[in-house]
């Protein structure tokens, strides 16, 4: 009788060992998915985020290329070339804007890559070198209010 007991002990305990450990494996394979997860998304991040950053550096600059060429000559070719290549570049930096918008619920980063946009849009429009300096560094330091209010969602 005592030997039934022992097995009967013995198969309990296993069975109870192999719960647990089943329970455990779950408990860490989830971890290691969310992980796995929230990891992809960081990376996801980091690479829109900075291309957002670029695209809005690149088209802050073909903006100035578009005002300069049309105070240069307005009815020029050279105007025609920087104003299609400021709508090509305006065309780029939107669509990272949308992919900005779809990677975060933080309505302050969509906020500041909408000004951000919206600033470097407005670097065309001024009417003498001054105001096209201030609109200039106002976009300067939109970008930068970007990055710096989306990098704590990258770490």
């Amino acid at each position: 009788m005592e030997g039934i007991w022992t097995s009967v002990v013995a198969v309990g305990g296993t069975l109870l060992g192999v719960m647990i450990t089943q329970l455990f494996q779950r408990l860490a394979s989830g971890r290691s998915e969310l992980f796995a997860r929230s990891e992809a998304l960081r990376q996801e991040r980091i690479a829109t985020y900075s291309s957002f950053a670029a695209a809005l550096e690149d088209y802050r600059h073909g903006q100035a290329g578009r005002w300069y060429r049309m105070r240069q000559d307005p009815e020029g070719e050279a105007f025609v070339a920087a104003r299609d290549e400021a709508h090509r570049l305006r065309t780029a930096t939107r669509q990272v804007l949308y992919r900005v918008k779809l990677l975060t619920d933080d309505q302050g980063v969509v906020a500041a890559a909408e000004q951000a946009y919206q600033r470097t849009r407005d670097v065309s429009t001024a009417q003498d070198q001054a105001e096209r300096d201030a609109l200039d560094a106002r976009a300067r330091e939109a970008i930068d209010a970007f990055v710096a209010r989306a990098s704590p969602l990258t770490r």
